[in-house]
């Protein structure tokens, strides 16, 4: 862990400039997910988001009355970033259309996108998952609506032929993990072998997601063969 910017013993905050309060919490916001992502919740103290910010744990409470909420305020400005509203309204749209095609690899793009323009909001993601804390709960809330469509969405495209029996939760994990592990390897072990632009990459995560999807269609003969190779192996 590295050390964290605390005030030594006895020794006042610095002068700070005033701000109004709009501007005081996005400070607040971004200072802490910078400590979250560091050295995790547990480890990051009140005291140190308000000694980076030059000001008193009693301002950090003003504004936030708890690091829960705090981190919860993280999440919900983050979907303000990528406009969550709007993005939902596309996926609605491609839903609606039933253009397979566009809808999945918009999901890959805002995956691969959020990783590449803020690698520390997912490893503030990692950091809570690892904790064992409430904090897992509070970032489910935000994940699961996503989840949710994605394998609503699976089911309605089954029941109309364009895709074949499979679970629909397995399916709508695929479409989200595929890019979601390509970000973690390069954000936390610096994997980043993929010499090409993040355009063709969303296009060829999107196009492996979508021919798995569909080559099940009319192959029972190939799951059978599957299922006696394990059973064989065992």
């Amino acid at each position: 862990m590295g050390t964290q910017r605390t005030c030594s013993i006895g020794k006042k905050p610095p002068p700070h400039k005033r701000l109004k309060a709009e501007e005081r919490r996005t400070q607040l916001l971004g200072i802490a997910k910078e400590l979250f992502s560091e050295h995790g919740f547990e480890n990051t103290t009140a005291k140190a988001i308000a000694a980076a910010a030059g000001v008193t744990e009693a301002i950090v409470f003003r504004h936030f009355g708890s690091k829960q909420e705090l981190y919860a305020h993280i999440l919900d400005r983050k979907a303000d970033e990528i406009g969550i509203d709007k993005w939902g309204a596309e996926l609605q749209h491609f839903a609606k259309c039933e253009n397979d095609e566009a809808l999945v690899l918009s999901v890959v793009q805002h995956i691969l996108e959020a990783d590449r323009r803020d690698p520390k909001f997912r490893r503030l993601l990692l950091q809570a998952a690892l904790t064992g804390h409430p904090l897992r709960t509070i970032t489910a809330q935000r994940i699961l609506p996503l989840h949710r469509f994605l394998r609503d969405y699976i089911k309605k495209r089954q029941k109309r032929g364009a895709f074949p029996k499979c679970d629909p939760e397995l399916a709508a994990h695929a479409i989200v993990s595929i890019p979601s592990y390509y970000g973690l390897a390069k954000i936390l072990f610096g994997m980043d072998n993929l010499a090409i632009s993040e355009d063709r990459m969303a296009t060829g995560f999107a196009r492996i997601i979508l021919d798995g999807l569909h080559a099940v269609n009319g192959s029972p003969g190939k799951i059978k063969r599957i299922r006696h190779s394990r059973r064989k192996a065992k």
